[in-house]
């Protein structure tokens, strides 16, 4: 007598499965392929025949990015609800969640610089809208929610210090930045001056959080050594609070004539100035440093990880700041200063987005993380995941 065979047990479907080690450090690349797009646009220079199509096709490619990135994440959550619980909890993944938000913001805040001509101006608004919306109120969520999980949850030592901390800090300073555009978009009045003051008050919280942050990032480079291999790239997301703050008071100061009184539009264009070159002072001071390590790292053999992303958006936050100071200024230095961030920006963008198809077409990036060694050895941080991968 023939039985039937058991049931086959039910598996997650392949789709499914593939996604289950996406992280949200993911959104970093939306990030910076975002920055591409629109800090070409922002250059205070005449740009040749055919870089706007070109500059719109690049922020095009970043909104596929996200929208695949959003349906993606949508699944990690629906059928892997443990490994995204577990990114929540874990002090080297935590503050990518700041990501999210700035993806979101990136994307919108290109729509009507970078992608008006493809959307049309009112299309372009609305979508920014959207999506400024979307990625300010998870900033601000993250901005608060990863430091106290960080604080009542994540156990940390000081030699776990890391620039991947300033990341949920970062995200309400980008809102700052991009909030701005809309402004004019609103109806005058009351709904203008609340937008700009604002923007005015979540860059106050961004930057007196980030210099909270940044001598305990400092101080572990001094004390601790080097940062592992992996995370060299990451030192550059120093930069991002810095050159979005130049880049958010810029900003604010376009905005404000018509909508806040005079004397105080003219001051919030010369505090521009006057905090800005100061900043980008030791903007560039700590580019110097981190390509510094970044050489170092590749001597010893660092190969391309999803860190190689922290080289591009902050970049990006320098190139508009630089941008936003040359036109206050009206000097030639400053405008070749965003030139050539810019073109740095564009190499880093290049080497990260290469890295990452060949990682996708392999399979490794999408793989689950490496066995951790028993013995650590110096070139390796002590964290409870891959926030490389």
């Amino acid at each position: 007598m023939v039985t039937a065979a058991p049931p086959l047990p039910v598996t997650r479907a392949p789709r499914a499965a593939l996604v289950r080690h996406l992280g949200p450090n993911w959104y970093a690349s939306v990030m910076g392929t975002a920055a591409v797009g629109t800090a070409g646009t922002a250059l205070p220079v005449s740009l040749p025949p055919g870089v706007h199509t070109l500059l719109a096709a690049v922020w095009a490619l970043s909104l596929l990015m996200l929208v695949t990135l959003l349906a993606a994440r949508t699944l990690h959550w629906l059928h892997h609800r443990d490994q995204a619980r577990a990114h929540l909890l874990d002090p080297a993944m935590a503050p990518f969640y700041g990501c999210v938000s700035m993806a979101l913001l990136a994307v919108g805040g290109g729509a009507p610089t970078a992608g008006r001509d493809w959307l049309g101006m009112s299309t372009a608004v609305a979508l920014d809208g959207v999506l400024y919306t979307a990625g300010t109120a998870i900033g601000l969520a993250a901005a608060v929610a990863v430091p106290y999980l960080m604080s009542v949850r994540h156990r940390i030592e000081p030699s776990q210090a890391s620039p991947v901390w300033l990341l949920p800090l970062v995200a309400p300073m980008v809102s700052a930045a991009l909030g701005p555009l809309l402004v004019p978009h609103l109806p005058p009045g009351q709904p203008r001056a609340t937008l700009l003051l604002a923007c005015l008050a979540m860059f106050g919280l961004s930057l007196f959080a980030t210099l909270l942050v940044l001598p305990l990032v400092l101080g572990r480079l001094i004390t601790s050594g080097p940062l592992p291999l992996a995370l060299t790239p990451t030192l550059l997301l120093v930069l991002g609070p810095l050159g979005q703050s130049t880049t958010a008071l810029g900003s604010i100061a376009n905005a404000a004539p018509g909508v806040v009184p005079a004397s105080y539009a003219h001051g919030l264009t010369v505090f521009s100035v006057l905090y800005g070159v100061p900043v980008m002072g030791f903007a560039l001071m700590w580019l110097a440093l981190s390509l510094a390590h970044l050489v170092r790292a590749r001597r010893r053999g660092m190969g391309f990880a999803m860190t190689w992303w922290g080289a591009t958006f902050p970049v990006g936050t320098c190139v508009t700041g630089a941008a936003a100071l040359a036109r206050h200024t009206s000097l030639t230095a400053l405008q070749a200063l965003s030139v050539a961030l810019y073109v740095l920006l564009v190499g880093a963008w290049l080497a990260a987005g290469h890295g990452t198809v060949r990682g996708l077409l392999s399979g490794e990036l999408l793989a689950g993380p490496r066995p951790a060694s028993a013995a650590p050895t110096p070139e390796t941080g002590r964290t409870t995941s891959d926030p490389a991968r």
